[in-house]
């Protein structure tokens, strides 16, 4: 047992969760950086959530915006009008967006539609939702709706602080990393696998694509949903605009250019573009942030280009190197101290 426990890899897992955990107590009161890490460990949920039903079944979903604004609305509403915690807004802000995903995904895989049509649908939701939302008035309309301010509220979930954004996000991203590593090794897991590979071929050996689709981009759905009533509680209001277009691409580049089906490629992606654009945006303020697309738009052309496989795949090379390099030293090591 400890023998499994103490291989490389899993050492070098338990240092990354120990890490993770003790990171808020290492930065201090650096609120930039912790903002920064929250802002990445966000687009990580929601990018390893995509890769669900992006990775495994294949489906260029482009509706993450709207989930989000879904679930930010949901729990803020809930907050605002009839003072419900968002303890108990964040679940049922998932259920709403895992519902909403039912009703349109429902139809569309009935129907068979999928590749760049599917693509163009989901992407539609995000903008007929922002329009709907700004035009529904009791719900706040086009005015942003604030939450109750507080310096340290549990039942409220207002803080002054990063901390507690950046630990519900941690635990929503071990749930999405769990789920990922877990489906990929059920039954459903492999219908998914093989729709993304051969929609036709894997119905002809009696996958069901409508049910196995459906059931990832509701799991996807509502992870994202809570993700957003995470959201408006750390930004501290909410509006229509939470349904980003933008956001809607980004998560879906961070799941491609992160490597297909890999449960922590988007995650990956996420650290390495999510970062390093904030990092930009820090210091070359709007110029970044207008041409942020076209910048993911470059480097999804290198990776297609040199990497097509994705990040994670790349580190994984990089790992086996440096172990491999790492057991050579050690071999000429030993060897030497026998020859002595």
């Amino acid at each position: 047992m400890l023998k499994k426990i103490s291989t490389p890899k899993n050492l070098l897992l338990l240092g990354i969760i120990l890490f993770t955990l003790v990171l808020p107590l290492v930065i201090g009161s650096n609120q930039y950086v912790l903002v920064l890490t929250t802002t990445v460990i966000l687009f990580g949920v929601m990018a390893t959530s995509w890769n669900l039903i992006g990775g495994l079944g294949g489906q260029l979903d482009l509706a993450a915006g709207a989930y989000l604004g879904l679930g930010a609305f949901t729990t803020g509403t809930l907050l605002t009008r009839w003072n419900i915690t968002p303890w108990v807004g964040m679940p049922l802000s998932g259920l709403v967006a895992a519902g909403v995903a039912a009703l349109i995904g429902a139809p569309l895989f009935r129907f068979r539609v999928r590749g760049v049509w599917y693509a163009l649908s989901s992407s539609a939701l995000v903008q007929v939702l922002y329009t709907a939302f700004m035009m529904w008035s009791s719900v706040g309309g086009p005015m942003d709706q604030y939450l109750p301010r507080y310096d340290a509220s549990f039942y409220y979930l207002r803080y002054n602080t990063y901390a507690p954004y950046y630990y519900i996000l941690l635990m929503l991203l071990y749930i999405a990393l769990y789920l990922n590593y877990y489906i990929r090794g059920t039954r459903l897991g492999f219908q998914l696998m093989a729709l993304g590979e051969s929609e036709e071929a894997a119905e002809v050996l009696g996958v069901n694509a409508r049910n196995s689709k459906l059931k990832a981009l509701m799991i996807y759905a509502y992870l994202v949903g809570v993700t957003g009533g995470v959201y408006t509680c750390l930004f501290g209001y909410y509006h229509p605009r939470f349904f980003d277009s933008n956001m809607s691409t980004e998560v879906a580049i961070l799941g491609i250019v992160g490597g297909l089906g890999i449960p922590y490629g988007p995650l990956l992606a996420a650290a390495v573009l999510v970062r390093g654009r904030e990092l930009l945006r820090a210091n070359l303020g709007t110029v970044v942030e207008r041409s942020s697309m076209a910048v993911y738009a470059v480097i999804l052309v290198v990776i297609a280009l040199f990497r097509p496989s994705g990040l994670a795949v790349l580190a994984g090379d990089i790992y086996r190197a440096i172990r491999l390099r790492f057991a050579k030293d050690t071999y000429v090591k030993s060897a030497d101290s026998a020859g002595d």
